[in-house]
């Protein structure tokens, strides 16, 4: 006969409990957090919540790739840098290929026009890079891909000086490619040697161009597979034109991005954010996710970069804009950078 007043009493217990608790931390703090999530300053400094943001502030360049713009087919490129402007990045990274605005067919005229609009929407381009490192491999089996990929990697290094730019992104070479069929395996020692002659061959022309061949960890290419190699790898040219682009998610399915930039410390030149999760199975280029869905230790990556003492575009680089309303991804990975670098909140101001 007493189990329902004795509830009762227990409910009201606990429910005053919480409030006198809420109460206590309240009348103790020197701030007090809205609705929304955000610090209103009642004394004291004024301090970020950590749950909105990064508490400190990082001098990098927000950057995003043109890979996750629906183009050419659903948007022009005039349209995606000023996309990307009115979303708040600082730049864009272009993309080399057979086809389109940036690809052998432009002349250096129609290259430097396209930096000309650039300027002229306000945005910087952080870099080149091109997905025809794996049709045309540099490490090759077949000797006219390998030719074939050095005359491009010739063109995409004349291209970023016709546009004014430094930053060249390389694939030198390739064990494996999980995502060609036409592509035969290459022993990693066989690999090594041709990715050498590959890119010695170009170190000339870069220096004369005053261009920076980054070389790009890639774990599913089973080449340069730890900080140690790519450090090895970049240093036997001698060269300040060979530097390193650093991807964060090209590493993550076995290792961790902020272990690795310690290690390659002042050869980190540019630089990929691709998040990934490591609790998935599914180890192919859909894997990756839009940033912060995953499991990479972003306040330890910025850590890490900052450590270095690096300052240029970290670049988002998605391969699979939104079927249904693109600008959201865009405007997405605009706010997650922002919360990443500990910049205050385009959509608050």
């Amino acid at each position: 006969m007493y189990s329902i007043p004795f509830a009762q009493n227990q409910k009201i217990s606990r429910r005053d409990s919480i409030i006198s608790g809420i109460a206590a931390a309240a009348g103790a703090a020197t701030l007090a957090t809205s609705a929304m999530g955000q610090p209103n300053v009642t004394s004291g400094p004024s301090t970020v919540d950590p749950r909105c943001r990064s508490v400190k502030k990082y001098a990098m360049r927000k950057s995003i790739n043109l890979w996750a713009f629906p183009y050419p087919e659903r948007m022009s490129l005039k349209e995606c840098l000023e996309l990307a402007k009115r979303a708040g990045f600082d730049a864009i990274e272009l993309n080399y290929d057979l086809d389109n605005d940036l690809s052998p067919k432009a002349s250096p005229k129609q290259l430097a026009a396209i930096r000309q609009m650039a300027d002229q929407i306000g945005i910087e381009i952080s870099g080149l890079c091109s997905f025809l490192f794996w049709p045309y491999p540099l490490s090759s089996n077949d000797a006219a891909k390998r030719d074939r990929g050095i005359e491009l990697a010739g063109l995409m290094a004349d291209a970023t000086h016709h546009m004014g730019l430094e930053n060249l992104l390389v694939v030198p070479g390739a064990v494996h490619i999980p995502w060609r069929d036409d592509h035969d395996p290459v022993p990693n020692d066989v690999c090594e040697r041709r990715a050498k002659e590959a890119i010695g061959k170009l170190v000339g022309k870069a220096e004369k161009l005053h261009v920076s061949l980054n070389m790009e960890n890639i774990f599913f290419n089973g080449f340069l597979m730890t900080p140690m190699e790519m450090n090895q790898f970049v240093d036997s040219f001698g060269s300040e034109a060979v530097r390193v682009h650093f991807d964060t998610g090209n590493i993550s399915m076995f290792q961790f991005a902020e272990h690795w930039i310690p290690i390659l410390d002042k050869r980190i030149k540019n630089i990929h954010f691709k998040e990934f999760t490591k609790k998935g199975t599914d180890y192919s280029l859909e894997t990756f996710r839009p940033l912060l869905d995953g499991t990479t230790n972003w306040p330890g990556v910025m850590s890490a970069l900052e450590s270095v003492g690096y300052t240029g575009s970290v670049t988002f680089e998605y391969f699979h804009p939104y079927t249904h309303y693109p600008e959201a991804l865009i405007y997405q990975t605009s706010d997650s950078l922002d919360r990443m670098l500990g910049r205050d909140l385009a959509w608050k101001s």
